[in-house]
């Protein structure tokens, strides 16, 4: 590869899809304004538009090209500017193969490198090169052995894959129906614009005719097709979700429709925990995360990378002993808070429910009810966030445990902290109570912040002797 080679012909057709996709709200603007009165002049624009990005596309194919020359990628692209990249192969993080629906047509791939100053978007991406020659750059970049030694290697690694039953349930509990409603939310609000007022009044007179139970069938049967819809989007996302630990790499491969191929090294992760949502809390189920250093753009739960997508958390122990031994930790010793803190954490979601309830009774009293059970719920909540936070150090590993909704235990290895602080005002003072802080490199390389609060005064004092070396 030290000659410069362009990327497929069918880059061109990637390059339209993507220009087209970005110019589509001018492509509507256009023939909304002039459909009435200048159509011709729509269609003339539109044409002239489409010429312009299909131009755009080819040039742009054919100025770019990419080559290894010694230890560095070289890239070049631009069609009045022309631009240099040069990545060095010590800078690499990651080489990630990703194949959507048309990409897997033609048996291509697109390869995304990332650097340890990649930012949301990849240090360089290669959207189209033929599946070998995609496996071959990442081998040349990652100085790996000869495909033929790989495969032999890859066949005995250790190895995880989701099971459909799993998969389902994963789907099932996932919680996406919110994330669902919203986008129907959003898009119904940019729609409801183009259509007339005649139809709300044959709509709404349409509803009443329904009667009561017939309108509750309804609503309990879009919520039923949402959820149906999250299981599926769930599924396609993870279908046939693979972890496999290669090396020093952790490799992920899934997806359906997009086929992803992630590859993460060890030595990039920062912490590495497991999230109990309420909906798999009472089955025993979790789902497993790792922090990692740098600009990773595989984002799972709460902007993390998700190791597998549902677990039984009494299966976690051997799925890190397979992959992550450093992570192993025993969580069942975990230091709870002392009971003076419990005020604290109902307070802080107490209060907000107090002033909804305050507002609503106002504005409209007959829809109390509703943060009356947000009142109830807000307090459920606080006293399950006393319950379920605490910390533990086993040697040089320091686990913590914190809900919001969602129940979170993180490992961090004591090496991977980079920073450790305390929180105290004049309430906490009077107590011998303190928040702890403790900051690891995350996203982007942004730090990454975790707090377990109203802990301990003395107990955060042993902490910070761990973390000073003092107390090891």
């Amino acid at each position: 590869m030290s000659k410069p080679e362009k990327l497929h012909p069918a880059t061109i057709v990637f390059n339209l899809i993507k220009g087209i996709k970005d110019s589509i709200f001018l492509i509507i603007l256009v023939f909304v304004t002039m459909f009435d009165d200048h159509l011709l002049y729509a269609i003339f624009i539109v044409f002239f538009l489409l010429l312009l990005i299909t131009g755009t596309s080819i040039l742009s194919w054919s100025r770019f090209t990419y080559r290894i020359d010694g230890d560095e990628l070289r890239l070049e692209y631009g069609i009045f500017i022309r631009k240099k990249r040069y990545i060095s192969k010590n800078r690499i993080q990651s080489i990630d193969l990703t194949q959507n629906l048309l990409h897997r047509i033609f048996k291509l791939v697109k390869v995304e490198i990332e650097t340890a100053g990649t930012g949301s978007e990849a240090e360089a991406s290669l959207l189209a090169l033929s599946l070998e020659d995609g496996e071959a750059l990442r081998a040349e970049l990652k100085t790996l052995k000869k495909n033929e030694e790989v495969e032999e290697e890859t066949s005995t690694v250790p190895a995880e894959t989701i099971s459909r039953k799993r998969l389902i349930f994963a789907g099932a509990t996932s919680g996406s129906i919110g994330v669902i409603l919203a986008l129907v939310g959003f898009v119904s609000s940019e729609v409801i614009r183009f259509i007339p007022n005649s139809f709300y009044d044959e709509a709404y007179k349409w509803l009443i005719g329904l009667g009561l139970l017939l309108m509750i069938l309804m609503g309990i049967g879009v919520l039923l097709l949402v959820w149906l819809l999250g299981i599926l989007g769930t599924m396609t996302k993870y279908w046939n979700f693979t972890v496999s630990k290669v090396g020093e790499d952790i490799v992920i491969t899934h997806g359906l429709i997009e086929k992803k191929q992630i590859t993460i090294p060890i030595r990039r992760i920062q912490a590495v925990g497991h999230v109990e949502s309420v909906f798999r809390q009472p089955f025993g189920y979790c789902t497993v995360i790792a922090e990692i250093a740098g600009g990773s753009n595989e984002k799972g739960e709460q902007f993390s990378t998700v190791l597998f997508p549902v677990l039984k958390v009494d299966e976690l122990n051997s799925f890190l002993q397979k992959f992550l031994p450093e992570y192993q930790a025993d969580n069942r010793k975990m230091h709870s808070l002392p009971k003076r803190a419990l005020k604290y954490y109902i307070a802080r979601v107490f209060f907000p429910a107090l002033l909804l309830l305050i507002a609503v009774g106002i504005v409209v009293p007959h829809f109390i009810w509703v943060p009356i059970l947000l009142l109830i719920g807000s307090i459920i909540l606080g006293v399950l966030q006393y319950k379920d936070t605490g910390h533990v150090m086993d040697g040089r590993k320091l686990s913590i445990r914190y809900r919001t909704l969602s129940k979170t235990t993180m490992v961090m290895n004591h090496k991977r902290i980079q920073a450790l602080n305390k929180k105290q005002h004049f309430l906490h003072k009077r107590e011998n109570l303190a928040t702890i802080k403790l900051s690891i490199v995350g996203k982007m390389g942004l730090g990454k912040h975790y707090f377990v609060k109203e802990l301990d005064e003395e107990e955060l004092h042993h902490v910070a002797d761990w973390y000073s070396y003092r107390g090891v």
